[in-house]
This record gives C-alpha cells, sequence and structure tokens, in this order.
C-alpha cells in the first residue's frame, strides 16, 4: 500500500496535455411536489443552478484535482458558454493554450435537471458535424509546439465524437507525440472509430470495446472468455500497449503487452451518479503510469479513484486526499 500512496503523492510535479472535445455542463437543482396539469411532467421548483467543466475539460479538471498540472487543447464556440468554459479553466489553474475559438459552431453544452438525486432530463446543446479545417489545423500547430516546448509528461486524447477527430487527424496527434517520445492514452468513443496505432493506454468501456472490435456483444452478458477475444482483436488491430475495459459495477479488465489479463473488482461503496467516471479512470491512469510503468498499479488505482467519483452527485472530480482515503 505504501508504494500506491508514493504514486499517488508522486502526480505533483506531472505535466499531462489533453486534446478533446471540450465542453460546459449545467445542473439545475431543485425538488419536486406535483405533477404538473399542462402535462403528465413533474414541476420542478429550482432551488439553486451550477455548472462545471465537461467532456475532455473534466479529464483535465481531474488531473488538476489530483495534484498534477495540466494544459488544455479544444473548440469552443464564440459565445456565452465558452466564456464561462474559459472561466471555470483559469479558475481551476489550467493552462488553456490550445483552447481555440470556432465562431461558426457553438461550444458544446449539457443541461442536466434534477430532482433530489434524481436526474429527470438532460439537455444537450451541441454541433456534431466536422469542426472548421482551418481551426483545426491551427490546433494541430499549437499542439505540435507545445511539445517540443513544455513537453509534458503524457497527452490524453478524450473523444466524444463531437466533430474534433478524424482517423487521419488523431493519428497525426499521436505521431507528433510518438516522435518527442511522449506516451499516448486514449479514451474512445465506438461512434468515431479512428483505429489508432502506438498509444499506450486505450480506455474503453465494455459496450464501447465489443463495438469497436465490430463483435456483438452477448445478450444475456458475457464471459471473461468472449470479452479476452474482443481485448485480443483491438490491440492486434490498434497496437495498443495496454487496454484498460471498464466493466462497470463489474470493475475493470487490463490487458497486458505480454498477453496477460488482469481483472480489478469494483472498488464502489455507493453508486449515486457514474457521469463523468470514464474521465476520471483515464485521468488517473495516466497520471500512475507517468509515474511508473506498472499497469497493474495503473488500473487499481484509476478504479479506486472512479469509485470516489461515483459515490458523488453529477459530474464530479478525485481529489489525492480523497483517493489516498479510499486506498486505506
Amino acid at each position: 500500500m505504501e508504494r500506491i500512496f508514493a504514486a499517488v503523492d508522486s502526480f505533483k510535479g506531472k505535466r499531462i496535455a489533453v486534446i478533446g472535445d471540450l465542453m460546459l455542463d449545467a445542473y439545475t437543482w431543485g425538488k419536486v411536489n406535483r405533477i404538473s396539469p399542462e402535462a403528465p411532467v413533474p414541476v420542478v421548483q429550482v432551488t439553486r443552478r451550477s455548472c462545471c467543466l465537461g467532456g475532455a475539460a473534466n479529464v483535465i479538471r481531474n488531473i488538476v484535482s489530483l495534484g498534477a498540472s495540466a494544459a488544455a487543447f479544444g473548440i469552443v464556440g464564440n459565445d456565452a458558454h465558452g466564456s464561462k468554459l474559459r472561466e471555470l479553466l483559469n479558475q481551476e489553474g489550467i493552462d488553456p493554450v490550445g483552447v481555440l475559438t470556432d465562431p461558426g459552431r457553438p461550444t458544446t453544452f449539457k443541461e442536466r435537471i434534477i430532482a433530489g438525486s434524481q436526474q429527470l432530463l438532460r439537455l444537450d446543446d451541441e454541433q456534431q458535424t466536422a469542426v472548421n479545417e482551418t481551426i483545426r489545423e491551427q490546433l494541430g500547430i499549437e499542439f505540435g509546439r507545445y511539445l517540443k516546448t513544455a513537453r509534458p509528461d503524457a497527452v490524453i486524447i478524450e473523444d466524444y465524437a463531437k466533430g474534433l477527430f478524424s482517423p487521419d487527424y488523431a493519428q497525426r496527434i499521436v505521431d507528433l507525440c510518438t516522435a518527442e517520445k511522449i506516451p499516448v492514452t486514449l479514451d474512445p468513443n465506438a461512434h468515431n472509430p479512428l483505429n489508432l496505432h502506438h498509444l499506450t493506454i486505450m480506455k474503453p468501456n465494455r459496450a464501447e470495446a465489443y463495438e469497436i472490435a465490430g463483435i456483438p456483444q452477448p445478450v444475456t452478458g458475457d464471459s471473461l472468455d468472449s470479452l479476452k477475444t474482443v481485448a485480443a482483436k483491438i490491440r492486434r488491430e490498434w497496437e495498443v500497449k495496454y487496454l484498460l475495459i471498464s466493466l462497470a459495477e463489474d470493475g475493470m479488465a487490463l490487458f497486458m503487452d505480454d498477453g496477460s489479463c488482469e481483472v480489478i473488482p469494483t472498488r464502489a461503496k455507493e453508486v449515486f451518479d457514474v457521469s463523468g467516471a470514464g474521465d476520471t479512470v483515464i485521468a488517473a491512469s495516466t497520471l500512475a503510469l507517468c509515474v511508473k510503468d506498472d499497469p497493474v498499479q495503473a488500473a487499481e488505482i484509476a478504479n479506486y479513484a472512479a469509485g470516489v467519483v461515483v459515490g458523488k452527485l453529477g459530474t464530479a472530480t478525485v481529489t489525492a486526499d480523497e483517493l489516498k482515503n479510499a486506498l486505506k
């Protein structure tokens, strides 16, 4: 346990760059006492409103809350939501060096309506078409310049399939990192198959893993053998070093470069909200691998970190102290 504590303490001083789909998450909190006379829907009496960094920005937020420093690369719109996202990045101490504005598209904005601890509705205001090519190229230039000057310890590609990444563009990002000997980790989206090569970690959830592999997921639940088949195909086709598959309440399955598999049971004590848990996993596992190339330890740390986050309501993060308390 002391070695894991030491690894968490070593997060401080690490620098991670995250490139991906930046979002602003908003919450309207309230209580329900009656049904509307206008339609069979609950009437939410609003008690408060809040907003926080979401999507790739939530990954960055987790990195900072765990004690490391981070730089953001992505696109926002020329709108109030984009201004708020930039404001929150500044408040969190996140370097916005690669946050560019595309005046032709809105900032991705998600609003959740919550009564008590129950989410009633989510409103998505977004554009999923490809980002303006000129702006995307400028982002690539800024990213390449940052790699050479700042030399981060790792890069995370966070794909929510909102139009930033094409397969060629994402591979160029990986190639830039590989040329600088900087490890790259990926949180993929099955709706935007990228098929990248030379990744250090790839972290799909179970459903995404089956879809990425092009293998139908068993209706009655999958066995470890069927998951191994999926993992073998992904690792062979993507040439990824470590494949970490989230299994929800069943924990995680780690598939390594020597062909071995380690199943790590869930560490969550209570589950209130799973939104953002995947962001925490990719952030914590990447940081842990920056400290030591020990994929099992990295997966264990990420698993505990996710266990803390799902016990919170809303898009949440985990601090280094919370993680160490969970490890105790």
